[in-house]
């Protein structure tokens, strides 16, 4: 629970700005162009003889697309589990912005948040309208768990096969990380005491308690995110593995 007087939320979000882009949402504000709402993104995906995935048609898969273009993905389960890391540590770090620095948090639904899938932080989410909820880790978990996250995971289990252990996993790192850096922006005030009990409640919840460990800030993850799959990749700093796994050597004669 936060303790904290809660405050109106500013139209535009004006707190979000001093906290890194990655926080940054734009809000109450025109949309720079048609973009799909995220609930077209975890929508079913359209027929396979659609062509190549549009942004407007298909926003999940064209994002997966551009993902596995942009860092060499072997496989594309590899380039959506790199964008769904991306987009759950968006709104982590949107939701936990709000929460600690207003006491509220913004309605978030999937029908009313607009994405941009071809552009990255903070030029990706664009929210019509501000409307607040309370900024409790229940409300928290409500908005980014139920509202996106689980919908997100089942779209990517159903195009791609990605594990639901990896998924959240993924969710809960990109969670840790977002309340690192709200609580290393909010330089030892309340508000950092705030980012950290909002982190290890919303890391309590049952879809997150048993994909990691949180030590203090320090976060590992029982599962990884697959990003040592490409080339030059590693481990990252909270992954399961202390180094890149190796390839299962091939048997004699095997092609």
């Amino acid at each position: 629970m936060i303790s904290l007087d809660a405050v109106d939320l500013d139209p535009g979000l004006d707190a979000l700005r001093a906290l890194g882009g990655f926080s940054v949402l734009h809000a109450s504000c025109p949309l720079p162009r048609p973009l799909p709402a995220l609930a077209r993104a975890y929508a079913p995906a359209p027929a396979s003889d659609a062509g190549p995935p549009d942004a407007h048609r298909d926003p999940l898969g064209f994002r997966v697309s551009a993902v596995a273009g942009a860092i060499g993905a072997p496989e594309p389960r590899v380039a959506a589990s790199v964008a769904q890391q991306g987009l759950a540590a968006r709104l982590w770090s949107v939701a936990l912005g709000c929460a600690v620095h207003y006491g509220r948090v913004p309605d978030l639904d999937p029908a009313l948040l607009h994405w941009d899938p071809g552009a990255g932080a903070p030029d990706d989410l664009w929210l019509p309208e501000v409307r607040a909820l309370p900024g409790d880790a229940a409300t928290v978990a409500a908005v980014v768990l139920d509202g996106h996250l689980v919908p997100l995971a089942d779209a990517l289990r159903t195009r791609h096969r990605v594990a639901a252990g990896l998924l959240w996993g993924n969710a809960a790192s990109a969670l840790a990380g977002a309340g690192r850096e709200l609580e290393r922006r909010s330089g030892g005030t309340d508000a950092a005491d705030r980012a950290r009990r909002l982190t290890a409640d919303l890391l309590a919840h049952p879809l997150l308690a048993g994909a990691g460990t949180l030590t203090g800030t320090a976060y590992r993850r029982r599962s990884c995110c697959l990003y040592y799959r490409v080339p030059g990749g590693g481990v990252c700093g909270d992954c399961c593995f202390p180094q890149p796994p190796r390839a299962p050597a091939r048997p004699p004669g095997a092609p």
